[in-house]
């Protein structure tokens, strides 16, 4: 089994470089997938409300032979729920769904500023977390501007940060940003636009050079970064492949060789935090 470096934010809480994404494992093969992947060795294990998969994470964390309390279950806030009067309800039903008696990472899943409710949300987060049914709380998507905002308006600073991060959009800024305030970063989509990236000459190259995959090589850059990735694996193999990433050591070279692959439109799609609204 991989030991996974971890990576730690202001308040001591600690996340491992590596965890599983969840988007799109439903049902009874999603629950599945997610205990074959913690008894493999993950131990962090992402969801959110608008997956629609909580249930199946849920399951497959109960089902797994690993201690449930080794396991970081994370889910998130949605948009249309960041309203006082619709945050408190929906962060028991994401705990009701999961099976748990308290969420160990609970997120607001996008900013959505023109609604300008997100403080609200994050008050009922802060209150959940005070009354122990979130163990932690933090936010995705969220820019600096929105991070200062909701430590100068409720004196509390999230934790963990889940943005959109691979090498055609490597978020170098916010990266340091991040580091400086204490914030754990962590990628979602962290392979970024996969069949186009994995064939780039300077990803196959250096994956050469170290007799690993691709993915590997991205894997490995993240963590070389100090960035938490949540690549979704629903088969055994992959899962273990990029659980094992974790353990090869790029040298500094290599990191800014693959970070130079950013480009000013590296997006997936036009998810600008300023403007993008999340239901």
């Amino acid at each position: 089994m991989t030991s996974l470096p971890t990576f730690t934010a202001h308040n001591g809480f600690a996340l491992p470089a590596i965890g599983l994404g969840t988007y799109g494992l439903r049902g009874a093969s999603g629950a599945a997938s997610v205990t074959s992947a913690i008894d493999a060795g993950y131990r962090l294990v992402d969801s959110a409300f608008n997956y629609e998969n909580e249930g199946a994470v849920g399951r497959g964390v109960a089902e797994a032979e690993t201690d449930r309390a080794a396991v970081i279950v994370t889910s998130k806030l949605p948009g249309r729920h960041h309203a006082s009067d619709k945050a408190p309800w929906s962060i028991d039903e994401s705990r009701y769904r999961l099976g748990l008696d308290a969420i160990d990472l609970h997120l607001i899943h996008w900013p959505n500023p023109s609604q300008d409710e997100y403080v609200q949300a994050w008050t009922a987060l802060v209150e959940a977390q005070q009354n122990g049914v979130v163990r932690q709380i933090g936010v995705s998507n969220f820019l600096p501007e929105h991070l200062e905002r909701l430590e100068r308006e409720t004196g509390v600073l999230p934790v963990v940060n889940q943005i959109e991060l691979h090498p055609y959009f490597p978020q170098t800024e916010q990266l340091a940003y991040h580091r400086e305030h204490g914030i754990i970063t962590e990628a979602w989509s962290p392979l970024g636009r996969a069949e186009e990236l994995l064939d780039e000459p300077v990803v196959t190259e250096i994956a050469a050079a170290h007799d690993i995959t691709p993915v590997q090589t991205v894997l490995a850059w993240h963590v070389s970064r100090g960035v938490v990735s949540i690549p979704k694996a629903s088969s055994p193999e992959h899962q273990q492949s990029n659980l094992a990433a974790a353990s090869f050591v790029l040298a500094d070279a290599e990191v800014e060789a693959i970070t130079a692959l950013g480009r000013a439109d590296g997006r997936l799609f036009d998810g600008d935090p300023r403007r993008h609204e999340e239901s």
